[in-house]
Parts: structure tokens; sequence; C-alpha cells
């Protein structure tokens, strides 16, 4: 019977090993992509429409969402103002300058001016904010943390996030900080924004599906070709038609005798 071969120990081991590398691939690999996908679009929405959205002054948000455009009043506490170090813009180095910004109603708010380029390695010169009160604007950003827990020099942290300048300058600062856009009182070169990207992740998910669907068809196609007469599988006794397999001293020993009969 032509499917008995189904029922060897090697035939189900490649069927099992197929099937499971295709069911991962369905069910786990193809799915975590689709998932990281997703998320990555729905984080590139939640920026846009934070980005788009009007500004509102910052006393009036009590949750604000990553990216949404604020505005604030107040004024600058340059004596508190820290530089952060070790910072990449545009893929070269940078150092970002933070600046405190008391707001009117008495509380701060960490506000960061943009970035200016190292010269030999250290800080620059860079203009200092205006004096007096002012109105910035600025997209709200999520606190950073140093994981490493560094020891920055004077002056400088490793992370831009409130409380890493509030244990330097020991003031309260609210939760978050603020990037300046373009034009604001106070600005060096702003931040860019981020590149709204959905990554590789949809095309790896279909090329998992296809990784699986292609195990799927190498099975079938090698199992139809066995079923049929002379497959690789097939046995001197099940095909009598198909000729043996000779072991490799047998072909060493019939090329010699075939050289030995053409030399003269």
């Amino acid at each position: 019977m032509r499917l008995r071969f189904l029922l060897r120990p090697g035939w189900l081991a490649l069927t099992a090993a197929v099937l499971v590398f295709a069911g991962v691939c369905f069910a786990v690999l193809a799915p975590w992509q689709f998932g990281r996908h997703a998320e990555r679009s729905a984080d590139n929405d939640a920026i846009t429409r934070s980005m788009s959205a009007e500004p509102v002054p910052v006393l009036e948000v009590a949750e604000p969402t990553e990216w949404r455009t604020m505005t604030a009043t107040g004024t600058y506490l340059t004596d508190d103002e820290l530089v952060a170090r070790l910072r990449s813009v545009h893929g070269e180095p940078a150092f970002e300058i933070l600046t405190p910004f008391r707001l009117a109603d008495g509380s701060v708010v960490l506000v960061d001016r943009g970035f200016v380029r190292p010269e030999q390695g250290e800080v620059p010169s860079y203009a200092e904010p205006p004096a007096g009160e002012v109105t910035v604007t600025a997209r709200y950003r999520l606190d950073e943390r140093d994981a490493q827990n560094r020891n920055a020099p004077p002056g400088q942290v490793y992370a831009v996030g409130s409380r890493e300048v509030a244990e330097e300058t020991g003031l309260s600062i609210r939760p978050g900080y603020l990037a300046l856009t373009e034009g604001s009182p106070g600005v060096l070169s702003a931040l860019p924004l981020p590149e709204l990207e959905t990554g590789p992740f949809l095309s790896y998910a279909l090329q998992w599906i296809t990784f699986g669907a292609m195990a799927l068809l190498a099975w079938l196609y090698f199992t139809w070709r066995e079923i049929r007469p002379g497959g690789a599988l097939a046995t001197p006794r099940t095909n009598p038609n198909r000729p043996r397999r000779q072991s490799v001293a047998q072909q060493i020993a019939e090329e010699e005798a075939r050289e030995r009969a053409t030399s003269p």
C-alpha cells in the first residue's frame, strides 16, 4: 500500500516537525509581529493627534499626554539650569539645556530649551534665556531615567527628567518636562519631532506566515511525490523497477574496473 510510508518513524518525525514549525509561525510569531505593528501604529496615531491639537495652558491640563502642545507662562530659573550630557540629535553628539521654569501659581516645570553641539567635547557657550515673565510653547514629554544611576559631573545629568533635576537643584518640579518648539522665548536649537514610522513588523509577520505556508506546501509536495510510483522511500521489494542503491565501496570498485578495462 503506497500510503504505508506515512507511518514510518522518520516520516512521522518529519511531519511532526513541519506541523510544529508551521503552528509556531501561524499562532505565535506572526501574531507577535502583528501586535507590535498595531502598537506602533497606535503610538503614532496618538503622537499625531497630540501634536496637531491646539496648544493648551499647562496649568489647565491635569494629566497631559505625551507630545501634547502646551503653553506656559512664567520665569526661567537660570541659577538652577543643568546640562544633559551624552545626548544624540540627528545621529550626532549633543548637549541638551534644562532650565526650571516657575509658573504663575508658584509651581515649577522643567523646560528643555533644546540642544547645542559640543566643542572639543565640552559644553559650548550658549544664549541665556530671557529674564522676566515670558510665555513659551512646548511639547510635553515623559520623564527619562538613568537606568545605570551614573554620577554626572557638577551641573550635568545623564537623563532628561524632572526627578533628576529636582535631586540636583532641591526644587519641587512637576512630573514630565516641556520641550520648547522653534520660536519660543529661550529656545536654542529645538529638538526634532519623532519619525512616525511603523517599522518592519508588518513585513516580518507576513514573512512568518509565508515560512509556515512554505513548510506545509513542501510537506504536501514530498508526500505527493512519495505516493507516486518510484518515490525516494520506495524499496526494491515495493518497487521492483527501481534500481538498488549501491554502497560507496561498490561504486569505487565499479569505477576501478571501468578504468582497467579502458586502460591499454
